[in-house]
C-alpha cells in the first residue's frame, strides 16, 4: 500500500497539473465573489449575466513568462451603474512562496490593459501554508518614476481559527475552503484524511443540497482528499452503505468507475497538452503510447516533464518507462 508521503506527492502532481478549482470557481461564480471578496461582489449586477473569456485571457497567458498556471479565469461582469467590469482571477496553489508571483498579477493586469483597454480587476486565492507570505502589491520607486500596483488577496490558512463559520455557512465555498484545510491538516495521517473526507460530503447531504450541487462538491472533496487505495475503497463501501441508508443514491458504482476512467482520461489529455507545450507537436504514435500508460505512469511523466527540453527527453523517457 502506498504510504502517505506517496499519497501527497500524488496530490501535489494532481495540484501543480490541473486542480478542481477551476471547474468549481466556474459552477459557483457568484457565490466564490461573495464568500473571498465581498466588496467587488457589492460592485457587480448580478441580474446581468457575466462570461467567462477564455480567448482573451489565453492571447495575454501566452506570452507570459513560462511557468505553472492554476485556475486563472477572466470573467466579464457588469456593474450595478452599468459599466462593463473584467475580474482576473488567480489560484496560487504552489506549496511554496514565490518570490515572483506580484510581479506575475502586475504583468497579467498590465497586458488586459494593454491589448483590450480594459482595467481588470486583479484578485488572488492564495493556497499555500506559509503563514508569513502575503503579497499583495508590486512596485518599483526611481526619482521620476513610481509604481504602486496593488490587488486583492486572501490566505486560505486564515479560515482554520474560523472553521466554526465555515461549518455553518450554506456557501459552496465553505466546503471547499474545509476541504482545502483539512487535506493540509492530514498530510501524515491518511485515516483522519479518510473520516474527515465522509464528514464533509456527509455534510452536503445533512445541508439538503441537491443532486447537482452535491455531485459538484463531492468531486472537488474526492479530487484534493486523495487517499490510499486500501483507504479509498473502505471509504467507498461506506459511502455506499450511507447513501442507501438516506435512500440518495447520488453517486453510484457506475459512476464513480466512470469518474475513474475519466480522472485518467484527463491526465491523459493533459500530459499531452503539457509535453506538446514542453517539446512540441505530438506524433500520433507517441499519443498513443501516452493513452497506453497507466495513472502511475501518467503522474511519473507529469513530474519528469518539468526537466524535459527536447523530443528527446520524452522519447528517452518512454524507452525507460514502458507501458506493461
Amino acid at each position: 500500500m502506498n504510504n502517505d508521503s506517496d499519497v501527497y506527492d500524488g496530490l501535489r502532481l494532481r495540484a501543480d497539473f490541473d486542480s478542481p478549482w477551476k471547474e468549481i470557481i466556474e459552477a459557483y461564480f457568484p457565490q466564490a465573489m461573495h464568500f473571498f471578496f465581498p466588496e467587488t461582489f457589492a460592485l457587480i449586477d448580478w441580474e446581468r449575466p457575466y462570461e467567462f473569456l477564455d480567448k482573451e485571457f489565453q492571447q495575454i497567458a501566452r506570452e507570459a513568462e513560462q511557468g505553472k498556471r492554476y485556475a486563472d479565469q477572466l470573467v466579464k461582469v457588469w456593474q450595478i451603474q452599468g459599466e462593463e467590469l473584467w475580474l482576473l482571477v488567480h489560484v496560487e496553489i504552489q506549496a511554496q512562496k514565490e518570490d515572483n508571483f506580484p510581479k506575475r498579477m502586475f504583468t497579467y493586469n498590465f497586458r488586459i490593459f494593454d491589448r483590450f483597454d480594459r482595467p481588470a480587476i486583479s484578485l488572488a486565492i492564495l493556497c499555500d501554508s506559509n503563514r508569513e507570505w502575503r503579497p499583495s502589491n508590486y512596485s518599483y520607486n526611481y526619482p521620476n518614476t513610481r509604481l504602486t500596483f496593488e490587488f486583492g488577496s486572501i490566505k486560505l490558512l486564515d479560515y482554520e481559527n474560523r472553521f466554526h463559520e465555515l461549518e455553518n455557512s450554506d456557501n459552496p465555498f465553505a466546503t471547499v475552503v474545509m476541504a482545502h484545510l483539512k487535506t493540509q491538516q492530514t498530510r501524515s495521517s491518511p485515516e483522519q484524511r479518510k473520516i474527515w473526507k465522509f464528514s464533509l460530503i456527509r455534510r452536503l447531504y445533512d445541508l439538503g443540497l441537491g443532486e447537482q450541487d452535491i455531485r459538484n462538491l463531492y468531486r472537488f472533496i474526492d479530487w484534493v482528499m486523495i487517499l490510499p487505495k486500501a483507504l479509498e475503497n473502505q471509504f467507498w463501501e461506506e459511502f455506499k452503505q450511507f447513501e442507501q441508508e438516506r435512500i440518495m443514491r447520488y453517486i453510484t458504482t457506475g459512476e464513480r468507475i466512470g469518474y475513474e476512467r475519466g480522472k485518467q482520461e484527463g491526465e491523459q489529455q493533459l500530459i499531452s497538452r503539457l509535453l506538446q507545450r514542453r517539446v512540441g507537436e505530438l506524433s500520433p504514435e507517441l499519443q498513443e503510447r501516452i493513452k497506453s500508460l497507466s495513472l502511475n505512469q501518467l503522474e511519473t511523466l507529469g513530474e519528469a516533464l518539468l526537466d524535459f527540453t527536447a523530443m528527446e527527453d520524452l522519447l528517452n523517457w518512454l524507452q525507460t518507462n514502458k507501458s506493461t
